[in-house]
């Protein structure tokens, strides 16, 4: 088994030095934005003149909805409620996405910088957990602009970076030291069905890459005396129908190669949305016998550590 390298030097990092590390970056950001690189897409459109990529969203910040959330995995949502913003747009294309209306008919609203940085900072003030963007990773730039305003307000609570799993390299490391809790997708075990069902290439090379680095980012998840989660990695996995989602080997690498620590929330809600209905596998819910067999490919590994749905 590989160790992952140790937490990053600015694990604990007070939110005036936060803001500092992150204008210090900004330039870098905003090159990557220039020539869009911040996912592993790389469709290189000038995002800061408003050119479209495959996310089909320019320079400014749109989002859906900024609310208390208490539908999340117990320690994000706590006994107060996730304070979640839901970022519009997606770099993903998943034809079975049961957020579509949001992540592909991209319905939302477009803001400005400081609006973010206020929707923080209220849902801060409404005694929110932590604030955690929902697909936050095609808006990258915009968020970085945002987070440095917030931390000089008085942002202090913890942030969720809730995301596909579908991630830049590069623009992850920039990341290091704000976030403190990551909850990435591990959707696929195998590319062909990513490619097929998400149109989107060498997921698993991306996905392992940023599990790698979101753990030396922020480590096994860490919870408060209430079970509230304060930092580290908690890790999403929708089993899909006909074994498209690869459930085994999703859990051989995180087990072999992250850590046998990992909390994994195991996803048993799928249902044929969007365009999945003309799938020939994905148009039917998943059995139970498909559940349990990545129950039992979590057991064989060793992963502990999350949840199952105890019905199934």
């Amino acid at each position: 088994m590989s160790v992952p390298e140790e937490i990053a030097p600015e694990a604990c990092l007070d939110p005036l030095q936060k803001a500092e590390l992150l204008e210090e970056r900004l330039p870098q950001v905003q090159e990557l934005a220039a020539s869009c690189r911040l996912c592993p897409r790389e469709c290189e459109v000038n995002r800061l003149e408003g050119e479209l990529g495959v996310c089909k969203t320019g320079a400014d910040p749109v989002y859906s909805s900024a609310n208390l959330h208490h539908g999340e995995e117990p320690p994000i949502s706590g006994y107060r409620g996730s304070g979640t913003i839901f970022m519009t747009g997606c770099n993903l294309n998943c034809c079975f996405c049961q957020n579509y209306p949001i992540s592909q008919l991209r319905n939302g609203n477009r803001i400005t910088v400081e609006i973010l940085t206020a929707l923080m900072l209220d849902l801060q003030d409404r005694n929110a957990h932590n604030i955690n963007f929902v697909t936050p990773t095609h808006q990258a730039a915009v968020i970085f602009e945002a987070l440095i305003s917030a931390y000089r307000k008085g942002l202090t609570i913890p942030l969720v970076y809730n995301c596909g799993g579908y991630e830049s390299l590069e623009m992850l490391k920039l990341w290091d030291g704000i976030f403190d809790i990551y909850m990435p997708d591990a959707k696929y075990g195998c590319d062909e069905y990513a490619l097929k069902t998400s149109n989107i290439e060498e997921y698993t090379k991306y996905n392992r890459q940023a599990l790698k680095e979101m753990h030396r980012q922020v480590g096994v998840l860490d919870l408060d005396k209430n079970g509230v989660a304060r930092r580290g990695m908690l890790v999403r996995h929708l089993v899909l129908p006909g074994g498209l989602s690869g459930s085994r080997e999703v859990f051989r690498f995180i087990a072999e190669q992250v850590s046998r620590e990992t909390y994994i929330s195991l996803m048993s809600q799928y249902f044929p949305a969007y365009k999945a209905h003309s799938h020939e596998i994905l148009r039917r819910q998943v059995s139970r016998e498909e559940y349990r067999e990545a129950v039992d490919a979590l057991e064989e590994y060793g992963l502990a550590n999350g949840w199952i749905q105890p019905n199934w």
